[in-house]
């Protein structure tokens, strides 16, 4: 299962696991998903549609036995001005959603003796970055997210980390204004924002290593340099 499988990495996550010959449940808002996946439309703050949307998946493909709790949102602006809706949206979605869908999934998993956890963290969750106090505080979250669930459940066979991308060509990063996108690209060793490919080549890395837990996985092109 992929949260926020309908574009961006999320997609580029469900394109390479079915090219590996997975069944993959992809959740949006719109239910939509790249072909070969099943798509559920689910909105991850809300725990009974999270419940209906695991219920739809295991009834097509069985149990879930990886799940990528991808989906994010954005609604910047400097503290001082940023509503406590736009604070709360944020944390709804990126943190809380992760929680939901992580706790569904675990059920599953502790039957199976056997699990793989991967949330779609960022660079800036401990870089830090001005004007985005609200996704930075969620993504920072999802790292003690998946490091209490390795010491609760990673004697159960199940592994939980956090891939952190840097500035990847999306919906999101098009939008950036060119003096933007300048100012990133001086920040970043490799000189070049990097493909959603290469995210997905992380994740699925993380689903496959049995002694991999609690990590921070960068893919930011030295960006970080392991904040």
């Amino acid at each position: 299962m992929v949260t926020g499988g309908n574009r961006g990495i999320g997609a580029a996550v469900v394109e390479r696991f079915l090219a590996g010959g997975h069944k993959v449940a992809a959740l949006s808002r719109g239910g939509t998903a790249p072909d070969g996946a099943l798509g559920i439309a689910c909105d991850v703050s809300d725990a009974a549609q999270v419940e209906a949307a695991f219920a739809a998946a295991e009834a097509a493909h069985g149990p879930v036995g990886i799940l990528v709790a991808n989906a994010g949102i954005t609604r910047d602006g400097l503290l001082l001005r940023m509503s406590e809706d736009a604070w709360r949206q944020v944390i709804d979605v990126n943190l809380t959603g992760s929680f939901l869908v992580a706790r569904r999934a675990v059920k599953s998993m502790l039957r199976a003796k056997w699990g793989r956890i991967v949330f779609t963290g960022s660079v800036v969750g401990l870089y830090g970055n001005a004007g985005q106090a609200n996704y930075t505080a969620a993504k920072a979250g999802l790292v003690g997210l998946a490091r209490s669930l390795t010491r609760e459940y990673g004697a159960r066979g199940i592994t939980a980390n956090v891939v952190a991308p840097g500035f990847i060509t999306t919906d999101m990063t098009a939008d950036l204004p060119d003096d933007a996108v300048a100012k990133s690209l001086a920040a970043i060793p490799a000189g070049r924002f990097g493909d959603p490919a290469e995210v997905a080549a992380a994740v699925e890395f993380l689903t496959q290593a049995a002694y991999v837990s609690g990590a921070v996985l960068p893919v930011d092109g030295g960006m970080g340099m392991g904040h």
